[in-house]
């Protein structure tokens, strides 16, 4: 019997229709790892206290997104450049800090236009760059010197840090095809991708999730290092992170929150996969589903992730997050998850989030803020 990942929705026959419309949302491949999610989580050890918000979003920046001219992408990214600040400005976490945004860079799309507004953006303190990267029937071979070139022009930029030497990264897959992951083999080609990621320094991967693409693992709401970094969707098992476990010598995957959830005034449920754009903005109503997903490392229940994800750069899904939208939801967020006592809310980037879940390993606790540089620390340009 072929795994659920292989299950091709169209070959279902037409008695099975309501199968089938399940079935079109890819929801087979994850409903049943969601719902034993929920059932375990009971038994999770309860927060107590003070709860802390970790709030990050992971934007897939792709300036030329739908093949647009140079010229329309430097116009992106200028909005960005331009307009960020101005919001970002207008709000504070319990650290007294602002938003902050990570900008995960496709390395195909390279302009040194585009990463020179990125550079100030960065060394203003709003945000991070990271490893962004479309590509397709590769071998090892080729996309490792794809991830190189990357990984050459970001550095031109000093907008990655390096340890002992090594560039020091995370990363977002084009097409979310992280190790092979679709089922007809397109945007990707190399089955162990992951453990070629870990030895060009990458340090976490922010993928997913990615319903109701049919790369979606089973594995929902968890950071975790996958149990083998060879084989083909090595992210369906996985380890756990935990209080008082070693780190892995191996890329770490950190989830963002997926469930079923009610739609506010309307019959049925919907999909809730942390996206933002344009059709669908983010609303309190949608925060409190994603903190009550609690992804988190396993005896440290008090430190909640929310990461999100967006296609950031399109005129579209810019207007919402540069625009009112935004700021209404920044205003409800400040009002019902930092009011000091219940919660506590910390804007940070991929990079400050990998931090904390590994101090969260390392047993640390108390305020998450103080161990945002924990491992990997901020890149030349950033501000500190």
């Amino acid at each position: 019997m072929k795994p659920l990942w292989q299950l091709d929705p169209a070959v279902l026959p037409a008695w099975l229709s309501p199968v089938r419309a399940l079935a079109s949302k890819e929801m087979h491949l994850w409903a049943g790892g969601w719902l034993r999610d929920r059932a375990e989580r009971k038994l999770w050890p309860k927060a107590h206290g003070t709860k802390h918000l970790l709030f990050a979003i992971c934007d897939h920046y792709e300036p030329l997104h739908g093949r647009v001219s140079l010229d329309v992408g430097k116009a992106r990214v200028r909005a960005w450049h331009e307009r960020y600040p101005e919001l970002a400005r207008r709000f504070t976490d319990a650290d007294g800090r602002h938003p902050r945004h990570s900008f995960f860079f496709p390395g195909e799309e390279y302009d040194a236009s585009f990463l020179s507004m990125l550079e100030d953006l960065v060394s203003g303190g709003f945000g991070d760059v990271e490893v962004h990267l479309h590509h397709d029937n590769d071998t090892r071979a080729t996309v490792r010197d794809k991830y190189l070139a990357t990984l050459d022009c970001l550095d031109r930029h000093q907008v990655l840090p390096r340890v002992d030497g090594q560039l020091r990264w995370s990363f977002i897959h084009g097409n979310w095809a992280l190790a092979n992951g679709r089922r007809d083999g397109k945007w990707c080609g190399v089955d162990d991708e992951v453990e070629l990621l870990h030895e060009l320094g990458c340090y976490a991967d922010f993928t997913f999730p990615s319903a109701p693409d049919s790369c979606q693992p089973n594995m929902v709401n968890r950071i975790y290092y996958p149990s083998s970094v060879k084989k083909k969707r090595c992210y369906e098992e996985g380890v756990m992170a935990r209080v008082g476990s070693p780190a892995q010598n191996r890329v770490l995957l950190l989830q963002g929150p997926l469930a079923l959830a009610k739609r506010p005034g309307k019959l049925g449920v919907r999909i809730e996969s942390a996206a933002l754009d344009g059709s669908d903005p983010p609303t309190i109503e949608r925060a409190h589903t994603w903190a009550s997903q609690e992804v988190s490392v396993y005896g440290r229940p008090e430190w909640i992730f929310v990461k999100l994800h967006s296609h950031g750069a399109p005129e579209k899904n810019a207007a919402v997050m540069l625009g009112d939208t935004m700021v209404r939801f920044h205003e409800a967020l400040g009002e019902q998850y930092n009011d000091g006592t219940k919660w506590k809310l910390h804007y940070v980037t991929a990079r400050e989030m990998y931090n904390v879940a590994r101090a969260a390993m390392d047993g640390k606790e108390g305020n998450p803020s103080a161990w945002f540089n924990y491992e990997i620390p901020p890149a030349k340009r950033c501000a500190q």
